[in-house]
């Protein structure tokens, strides 16, 4: 996949295009990609995915905290695996934010980008105050020598999958349904910190997580049966997000995994956590005695979930 972004030499060549944010990159996204792709082929041109750094919202309100799904850096990387190829990073400012969709689409998509095709999500929509439908799309391209496709829409036979939905369901505490609904397990990338060393006064050391970047979404306070990534050796844990009420730790909401049959000094290094399964909220326990008994049931039971997998 080639990356090209606004300040890019590299002018693509004609293409068949998709916009969209693509938080996550859930399953939502990947059907839409591979109809990109498969209406590409068809035609004899380039794939393509116009999409953005930042969130649009953000451009417009610096207040506005996204809550994503997955950093530019990840999503970017996940893009890549699904086999199109150009992402097209387009730098939402204010004044592309003030074009109507028939300005957008001569200016950006046609003159910029050369879409020869230009395939719509069934629910989006684009263009100042989002105030034109799909029909004024396909009139727009029919002016501009572009066919505008509506893509099928994607569904599990459960739920509409969204990115919306998906970040509902990880602050819920629900990794398992939105692991369906994005087609991974959601993960959270970071460095290794010191911490208060408690869980190794009572048995269960722990490694500290630090999220790499501020707006990606922390799932919901609880005890969850997780992978733990470490360069390239994969690990198997249990994982406390929230704030050790037994513990009196105050407003400090931690990250904290104990890595089964692991000790080794990994202060300072990179890694990831992958959700599999939360198994119960975070409780407080009226001494350190009945948390260490509670926590020998989380192991068990975090390590018999761990074995299916």
């Amino acid at each position: 996949m080639q990356i090209i972004n606004d300040t890019s030499a590299m002018i693509p060549e004609p293409c068949v295009a998709t916009i969209g944010f693509f938080d996550g990159v859930h399953t939502g996204h990947r059907y839409l990609i591979q109809q990109v792709k498969e209406i590409a082929a068809a035609k004899g041109l380039r794939s393509a995915l116009v999409t953005f750094p930042v969130h649009p919202r953000k451009v417009m309100n610096a207040t506005y905290h996204p809550e994503l799904l997955t950093t530019p850096e990840e999503k970017i990387n996940l893009l890549a695996g699904t086999g199109v190829d150009y992402c097209l990073m387009l730098d939402f400012t204010p004044d592309i934010s003030r074009l109507t969709a028939k300005e957008f689409m001569t200016q950006v998509l046609k003159e910029r980008y050369q879409v020869r095709y230009l395939v719509i999500g069934y629910d989006h929509r684009f263009g100042h105050n989002r105030s034109e439908d799909f029909d004024d799309y396909v009139r727009y391209g029919q002016e501009l020598g572009m066919e505008v496709i509506l893509a099928q829409a994607y569904s599990n036979n459960e739920m509409t999958v969204s990115s919306s939905a998906i970040r509902h369901l990880l602050l819920e505490g629900d990794v398992s349904e939105a692991a369906n609904c994005l087609g991974y397990h959601f993960f959270l990338n970071g460095t290794v910190v010191n911490g208060y060393h408690v869980g190794r006064k009572i048995g269960f050391p722990t490694a500290n997580l630090c999220v790499n970047d501020s707006e990606k979404l922390v799932p919901a306070d609880g005890v969850y049966a997780v992978n733990v990534f470490l360069g390239e050796a994969k690990h198997t844990g249990m994982l406390s997000i929230g704030y050790r009420p037994t513990l009196n730790n105050g407003l400090d909401r931690s990250i904290e995994v104990h890595i089964f049959h692991f000790d080794a000094d990994i202060y300072d290094q990179p890694m990831r956590i992958s959700f599999i399964r939360r198994t119960r909220p975070e409780l407080k326990f009226d001494s350190i005695e009945e948390l260490i008994e509670q926590l020998h049931k989380d192991e068990a039971e975090i390590t018999a979930i761990l074995s299916l997998q």
